[in-house]
């Protein structure tokens, strides 16, 4: 490639804020020769012959929609929590180890279930507790940064003879 090429092609990259196709030899040596004082290598190692990996770029239009155009489904996702932690839960001992394990499968499968409703543009976080049933009291809090216009929770408790359970799952608007 000739220098007024190479030149040329690194004003173009300069301008978009990239150099990561001249190789970091190349933007060095210019740099030491003071004919680009200004410019800047962002070379990778992911820019190096060799790593022929293509990484798409995706671009999105703005859509300037600042509210959800449907509701989060309350009451379906809380028929969702109750069917999962008694399907899960109610012939269940409680353990230790056991329980730990369940509270993962639970939370996966809860937020696999969910997200079948195929709600967009909402962020869903689902948190599961079980704990041992022995006449003792516990609190459970929880906190985040809420629009109360657009975000919303559902929640639902379970009991049984030797555990009890508690799911919740947040739906936070994603603008």
């Amino acid at each position: 490639m000739s220098d007024i090429a190479k030149d040329k092609a690194a004003r173009l990259l300069k301008k978009r804020g990239s150099v990561s196709s001249l190789s970091s030899h190349e933007v060095r040596a210019k740099e030491i020769l003071g004919k680009n004082k200004d410019s800047m290598s962002t070379v990778s190692y992911m820019d190096e012959p060799g790593h022929d990996i293509p990484r798409l770029a995706v671009q999105l239009e703005n859509t300037y929609q600042l509210g959800p155009a449907k509701r989060f489904p309350v009451v379906t996702v809380n028929n969702i929590l109750k069917d999962v932690l008694t399907n899960y839960l109610q012939e269940e001992k409680y353990e230790a180890e056991l329980c730990r394990q369940m509270t993962k499968t639970i939370s996966e499968v809860i937020k696999a279930r969910v997200k079948d409703l195929m709600i967009p543009r909402y962020k869903i976080i689902v948190i599961v507790h079980i704990g041992q049933l022995n006449e003792q009291s516990m609190r459970i809090g929880s906190r985040c940064i809420w629009d109360p216009a657009s975000d919303t929770f559902s929640s639902y408790a379970f009991k049984n003879t030797s555990l009890f359970a508690l799911a919740n799952v947040y739906a936070v608007y994603f603008e």
